[in-house]
């Protein structure tokens, strides 16, 4: 995973210093929520850079001065700001300072510093200090836009990676949990004041909410961290092995029962039990699990004497235990001794805020390992679907989703056409017809599927009217609606528009690749209106 980053990063740095485009407005949508703080004591320089990232759709954070910008990273704002655009020379305290001084406090946003001098010791000091890239004064909007972009979407790779290795060694804490949402900030408080003993915990909510991400982030906040973390999920133990699956069994003790086995309790000793899906264990290995909980001390099968374990256990479970316990198959003490201490994970369309961030993380890393580094962000009526959509699935689902429109996209942006399955019946038609429509299931066929007894959420229609209807990308229509020959000049501005969206802009490679030459090119947009200030000439 870390030589992927290494590869991702040099990619990247290649790219923006060879390929400079500039996409149109709207194209990074999805990351209008990030936040970029502006360090420059030139009054102009930061109007400059303000009206430059608002433009490209981000929101600008202004600071006169290093100890201002410190000030801001470390106050109430700090949340709100994903990346830093410096200067190197101030007067209070210059660039390679701040640098210094956000190292030694422990602020890991990406930096891009700006200079007038490009010399390469200046340069290369910078990066040393920890700056992702640098740009020269006065810096175009398409540079800084490509130069935005990598630093984003590196962050969001790296944190991937951060988080993969602490859930790995047992160190993830609630500051790693990706959410925006009040709702998951009651969550993860709860979640911290459990971590701070060792009371039993239950976690209830759908089925990929995240729920073993809570129970680790809980670990990785408790004194327990480092040590084991093992995962159960009970559902998919058969009946007959649960027994010997959870408490170990003595060699000998039954059919096939050839070594000694210690069971999950003890490879738990010391550290956390996660027993996902705990409703659905069968009755016998309920009354074993109760004398574990009170006596902290396991019965393996064919075990001549009990065993003393010293564990933690959290458990899980997207079913109605009450439920259960009223219909016999949960025994009543056992739920209440699970139930000490329980926090219930809201299903994703409560926090419909934290979908864009989601979003963009899981395309970041699938876009890694993918290859498809060029693959940037969501246009606005992709992201407005995926805000708007049920998801029954809950994170799980958006993952795959997003997984799935990662392969298919051959863009460096996905459109609708990536997520067919996710739109109302009466946008279907404009879906990518290379995809059969018995795979699009409709929300309410997976919600059914995935719980009889919740009614679904309905996922309110656009309010933006119906666009035109529009041919698939790639195809060109020959006749009119009348059925009648279209002229040579309308079917070559349908072709040049084409061109223009499949290679975003860059107008060398559109003239190479319709045979003509720019000067030609430049002269047919200006004759068919496809050339306007909200569709910039690419930089090449």
């Amino acid at each position: 995973m870390q030589e992927l980053l290494i590869e991702f990063k040099v990619s990247l740095t290649r790219q923006s210093h060879s390929i400079v485009k500039f996409c149109p407005k709207g194209a990074l949508h999805f990351i209008m929520s990030h936040s970029i703080l502006i360090i420059d004591d030139d009054p102009i320089q930061r109007r400059l850079l303000q009206e430059a990232v608002s433009r490209l759709g981000y929101t600008a954070i202004l600071a006169t001065g290093g100890e201002e910008g410190l000030a801001k990273l470390s106050g109430l704002e700090a949340k709100r700001i994903s990346l830093v655009i410096l200067d190197l020379v101030m007067p209070d305290i210059d660039g390679m300072a701040v640098l210094e001084r956000m190292a030694a406090q422990g602020f890991e946003h990406p930096v891009i510093v700006q200079t007038s001098k490009g010399g390469i010791d200046t340069v290369v000091n910078a990066m040393r200090a920890g700056a992702f890239d640098f740009v020269v004064k006065p810096a175009s909007p398409e540079r800084l836009q490509i130069s935005i972009r990598n630093a984003l979407k590196v962050n969001a790779l790296e944190g991937e990676i951060a988080r993969f290795k602490k859930s790995r060694s047992g160190t993830l804490t609630f500051r790693d949990i990706i959410t925006q949402s009040p709702m998951m900030a009651r969550v993860l408080k709860l979640g911290d004041r459990a971590a701070a003993s060792n009371i039993p915990i239950l976690i209830e909510g759908e089925s990929g909410v995240g729920k073993e991400l809570i129970a680790r982030a809980i670990q990785g906040t408790s004194e327990r961290r480092s040590k084991p973390f093992i995962t159960v999920n009970c559902g998919a133990i058969p009946e007959n092995l649960v027994e010997s699956t959870l408490f170990g069994h003595e060699k000998g003790a039954f059919t096939g029962a050839t070594e000694k086995h210690g069971g999950k309790f003890l490879e738990a000793h010391g550290g956390t039990l996660f027993l996902d899906e705990v409703g659905e264990l069968p009755l016998n290995a309920q009354v074993k699990l109760l004398r574990a909980l009170q006596e902290n001390e396991i019965d393996p099968v064919g075990g001549k004497k009990p065993v003393k374990v010293d564990f933690r256990l959290i458990s899980a479970t997207n079913r109605d235990l009450i439920q259960l316990v009223k219909d016999g198959k949960f025994r009543e003490d056992l739920y209440y001794r699970l139930n000490v201490f329980p926090i219930r994970v809201p299903p994703l369309r409560d926090r419909r805020e934290d979908i864009p961030e989601l979003a963009r993380h899981f395309l970041a890393r699938f876009s890694a390992e993918e290859g498809k580094r060029l693959l940037t962000g969501f246009d606005e009526r992709a992201l407005d679907i995926l805000s708007q959509f049920d998801w029954p699935g809950n994170i799980r689902q958006l993952e795959n989703t997003i997984f799935r429109a990662v392969v298919l996209c051959d863009r460096n942006r996905l459109t609708l056409e990536e997520f067919p399955q996710l739109l109302p019946q009466n946008q279907m038609e404009h879906a990518d017809p290379s995809i059969h429509p018995s795979n699009q299931i409709s929300a309410q066929n997976q919600s059914d599927e995935l719980n009889e007894n919740r009614q679904p959420y309905k996922m309110p229609a656009p309010e933006r009217p119906r666009p035109p209807r529009q041919d698939p990308f790639g195809f060109i229509r020959y006749l009119n609606d009348s059925g009648q020959m279209r002229s040579l000049e309308n079917i070559e501005k349908d072709i040049i528009q084409l061109a223009l969206d499949h290679y975003d802009q860059r107008m060398t490679e559109v003239a190479r690749r319709l045979g003509i030459g720019r000067s030609t090119l430049y002269r047919k947009l200006k004759e068919f209106g496809l050339h306007s200030e909200d569709n910039e000439i690419a930089v090449e």
